[in-house]
């Protein structure tokens, strides 16, 4: 059974964001890790060389990032924001109010788009898939991890711009 890849929505600019990040990760960061590496292997023991260890452990962490990057770039939906008709969908900046009249204001998307400071749900979350297709002034409910069940009220769904 194969899973079907997420579909990531990115603006233009969170686009080439993260295409420069992959594109220097892949380029000058690799051979910059290499190059540690191999410095720290000259060194001889590798069995009680913490150069070497922390220089494997960093090449670890940076070949997940570019697997997640990859990822990321390969099924990203870039371009405009969405359509600003009050319609809950990925690219949308949402707040909704908790039966206790607490409000939660959140970006419906990746989390690499978050970068301006705004928390992000993904749209396959509990309550991101709750909330696709509602409108201003819908209800929702979604399971929470501990099987309650939570009820939300959209208040707000417009376009992120950034």
């Amino acid at each position: 059974m194969s899973e079907t890849p997420t579909v990531t929505w990115l603006t233009q600019e969170a686009y080439e964001r993260l295409t420069a990040e992959y594109n220097h990760l892949i380029g000058p960061a690799r051979a910059e890790i290499a190059r540690k590496i191999e410095a720290a292997r000259a060194e001889g023991d590798l069995r009680e060389n913490g150069g070497y260890h922390a220089a494997k452990e960093e090449q670890g962490k940076m070949e997940a990032r570019i697997r997640q990057l990859r990822q990321i770039l390969e099924n990203a939906k870039v371009g405009e924001p969405p359509a600003d008709d009050g319609v809950v969908e990925p690219g949308m900046v949402v707040t909704v109010r908790y039966e206790d009249g607490e409000e939660l204001t959140f970006l419906l998307g990746s989390r690499e788009e978050s970068a301006a400071g705004i928390e992000a749900f993904s749209p396959n979350s509990p309550l991101g898939s709750a909330l696709l297709g509602k409108r201003v002034g819908d209800s929702a409910s979604y399971t929470l991890p501990t099987g309650a069940t939570m009820r939300v009220t959209v208040v707000n769904a417009k376009p992120f711009t950034g």
